[in-house]
């Protein structure tokens, strides 16, 4: 059976920044490395051969979304996660914490992960949070549903991803010092019983850093998780991006520097560079495929900037009759195959190919620029290379 393994081959000489290998039953990853989100076994509009061609080295599944259809079960009777989609590399998966944060105090506070400056209207919770664990109805049938942290192990054991992720509770960024304490408990809590209830030996089971904004509880998180973990994800809410940097640096200035860290829910470009110069070595993101969905692609610093965030929009006037490609510094399918024009029309006209087209651009994007960050960690040139995206 072969052990899951995580070894530094180069790293910066003044920063965390570092580039490694993550070796797995399904292939070796090379960190940094953008892990493309497929929900549901599929990257949203995005072929696995595509992915493959693209340089994608591994895929995260939900685990919550795939208990309820088609069920863990059936994927293990059909060769596990990996097999089952056609993927045939390494897989993730995470716990179904974010989906508790998202059907509970989420909607009760009408926030997400981050706190934006317009709030989404506060609902009624579709949860209820005991010790015990979390009792919630399905948003497919509205059928009567219970997770914890051993039914999650089991349904990710059932999987067969080779990353998975201890059971947590989310925090809501609105929550005080107290509040998010007693969060941070039933999380130490819950990540216990996942250690205990995890039996495979191929599977790295990550633990999950909370706390909120408050050093003194991300440090006392930071240090639990390294005590009982070998690979630390960094998990909760933020209320800026200022914080979260913040956070990222009490969390991997308290855990052994030589354990992999995965940053859950970051996909924008200058995060990116941010994330991977404080020491995290994957990430996973829906943003490339969920912007594509709606117009929208990334493009380079030729034209692209942190004040736009690094993308613009197909439907603009401008792209109805332009040649280009949708970045002219791009190798995807995409930018190699297709004009501005013709997607600015097909998505004009909403046609199916348009969301493909976008998306596999957008996840190409930064998996490419993650590899080229990779190569200037190795070239000790990390922060030069930033330089000329990050101004």
């Amino acid at each position: 059976m072969t052990q899951i393994s995580f070894k530094i081959t180069s790293k910066d000489k003044k920063l965390k920044a570092r580039a490694g290998i993550i070796k797995t039953p399904h292939g070796d990853i090379e960190t940094p490395s953008f892990v493309p989100v497929g929900t549901q076994a599929t990257v949203k509009a995005v072929s696995p051969r595509d992915l493959k061609e693209m340089g994608a080295q591994i895929v995260l599944a939900n685990t919550y979304h795939l208990h309820l259809r088609p069920g863990e079960k059936l994927i293990k009777k059909l060769g596990g996660l990996s097999k089952f989609m056609s993927w045939n590399g390494p897989t993730m998966t995470d716990s179904g914490g974010f989906q508790v944060f998202s059907l509970g105090i989420g909607l009760e506070h009408g926030v997400g992960k981050l706190l934006r400056e317009e709030e989404g209207e506060a609902r009624p919770r579709l949860n209820k949070i005991t010790e015990e664990g979390v009792t919630f109805q399905s948003h497919i049938d509205g059928s009567k549903q219970f997770l914890s942290p051993e039914i999650s192990i089991q349904i990710q054991e059932d999987l067969g991803a080779d990353l998975i992720i201890a059971f947590d509770d989310l925090e809501s960024p609105k929550y005080n010092h107290e509040e998010t304490e007693k969060s941070l408990l039933l999380t130490e809590n819950w990540l216990v019983r996942s250690i205990k209830a995890h039996r495979r030996k191929n599977q790295l089971l990550y633990g999950v850093t909370h706390g909120g904004e408050f050093k003194d509880l991300r440090i006392k998180s930071a240090k639990f998780n390294d005590k009982y973990f070998d690979a630390i994800a960094l998990g909760g809410a933020h209320k800026t991006k200022t914080s979260m940097y913040k956070i990222i640096d009490w969390i991997t200035d308290n855990i052994d520097p030589q354990k992999t860290t995965h940053m859950l829910g970051i996909g924008e470009v200058d995060d990116i560079f941010e994330i991977i110069e404080r020491g995290i070595d994957t990430f996973d993101c829906v943003i490339p495929t969920r912007i594509g969905r709606t117009g929208f692609f990334f493009i380079s610093p030729s034209f692209g900037n942190t004040k736009n965030r690094f993308r613009t929009d197909i439907d603009k006037p401008q792209f109805e009759g332009d040649p280009k490609p949708l970045d002219q510094n791009c190798t995807c399918t995409t930018c190699q195959n297709f004009s501005r024009a013709y997607i600015h029309h097909l998505f004009r006209s909403r046609e199916l190919l348009s969301y493909s087209l976008l998306s596999t651009h957008n996840v190409h994007f930064l998996v490419n620029l993650t590899r080229q960050i990779r190569e200037a960690i190795l070239d000790d040139r990390f922060l030069s290379f930033k330089s000329k995206w990050i101004r």
